[in-house]
């Protein structure tokens, strides 16, 4: 018997066929109708996040056992979107897609049960189409719809050869059930995308709270540490909480000024007192609170009889270790900036003393002795 002229240009056995023939002809046949709802349908299909993906073992397997369960050489996984079909899996093929007009299965997503055409060439919607009349010469096809959970088609599980066939009821049943497969597949993967997504969400959220938790557990911190002075501040004659900021200094310095002239205090013991609370305060903004105006530094001033001044600095920061503190008079510290505020106040103060790890500072001064006879 003579060879068809089809038949001699089909490949040899194990070859692939390029989906991507010229596309004579193509003005003469009939594409398939667009699903009623093709925007929600296309939503759907990205939201698979499928298209253009790599290979999948899973799908890959269910493809290769659709064309042994049915003895074809052409078979495959295709999902059709906007104006391509697009094969997530395929066997006998190397192209891995092809335009929508030209699509079997984009015919075969719109019906219920499996799409046949036993012989394409006697089939007016086929007969002209590139897939048909040029490589790889289709005359029989069988595909079955690829559903989602909303009953949405997003394409078809395919099977196809070169010569007019009929299916088995067992071919039948068996391309039913890789079907369901297949579609089970393509849900696991949209569940574990969704899964996926609010595990993160739930991890941005935890690390939302676990900042808001840090944060309010400083503030307590804070609010804790300055708590503690309440006691001393209930006979403080100055009681002053700032924002961690330079600007606040002459605020406090201000205050203490007028009460220590109001009580007769000398002009030299007066600026004795006030370079020692600028000096403690500026300390506390730059290395306790870290220049941060958010935190607060507190300040409170009680005089005891006969004429003491008791000033105590409180902030919130790391604190320190006043014994580590080097000297700087002596000259192996003379370039160091460390240490000279603290050695400031010392020389200025009659008694300074570190409390809760430097974090707070308390500065004593009794008033020059001459002037005891005045107010305190």
């Amino acid at each position: 018997m003579a060879e068809s002229p089809a038949a001699r240009r089909r490949p040899a056995d194990g070859a692939h066929y390029s989906l991507f023939p010229p596309t004579a002809g193509l003005r003469r046949m009939k594409t398939a109708p667009l699903p009623p709802d093709e925007p929600e349908r296309l939503r759907l299909l990205h939201e698979l996040r499928v298209l253009g993906s790599g290979s999948d073992p899973a799908l890959a397997a269910l493809a290769r056992l659709v064309c042994r369960h049915t003895g074809w050489s052409i078979g495959g996984i295709s999902l059709v979107d906007a104006d391509r079909q697009w094969f997530k899996s395929r066997v006998g093929m190397s192209d891995t897609e092809t335009p929508r007009s030209i699509s079997f299965c984009a015919h075969a997503m719109l019906e219920p049960n499996i799409f046949l055409v036993p012989d394409a060439l006697e089939d007016e919607r086929f007969r002209n189409n590139p897939l048909v009349t040029g490589d790889p010469h289709i005359r029989f096809y069988a595909g079955t719809s690829l559903v989602s959970r909303e009953g949405q088609p997003l394409g078809a599980l395919c099977v196809a050869d070169h010569v007019p066939r009929k299916l088995t009821d067992d071919q039948m049943a068996a391309l039913d059930a890789l079907r369901r497969q297949v579609q089970a597949q393509l849900e696991l993967r949209r569940n574990l995308i969704d899964l996926n997504a609010a595990l993160a969400a739930r991890d941005r959220a935890e690390a939302t709270q676990e900042r808001l938790v840090q944060e309010l557990r400083a503030a307590l911190d804070e609010v804790n540490k300055l708590s503690e002075l309440i006691p001393l501040c209930s006979t403080c004659s100055l009681n002053m909480v700032v924002p961690a900021h330079s600007s606040q200094i002459s605020k406090v310095s201000e205050g203490l000024e007028k009460i220590l002239r109001e009580r007769g205090w000398s002009e030299d013991d007066v600026i004795a007192v006030d370079l020692s609370v600028r000096e403690g305060l500026a300390n506390a903004i730059r290395h306790g609170c870290a220049n941060d105006p958010n935190k607060q530094v507190q300040c409170c001033v009680t005089f005891k009889p006969p004429g003491e001044v008791v000033i105590v600095i409180r902030d919130p920061g790391p604190g320190f270790d006043s014994t580590t503190l080097p000297n700087p008079m002596e000259p192996e510290n003379f370039f160091k900036s460390g240490g000279r505020g603290v050695y400031l106040i010392n020389q200025l103060m009659d008694e300074v003393g570190f409390r809760d790890g430097g974090r707070e500072v308390e500065m004593r001064k009794r008033r020059d002795a001459a002037l005891k006879t005045q107010p305190i």
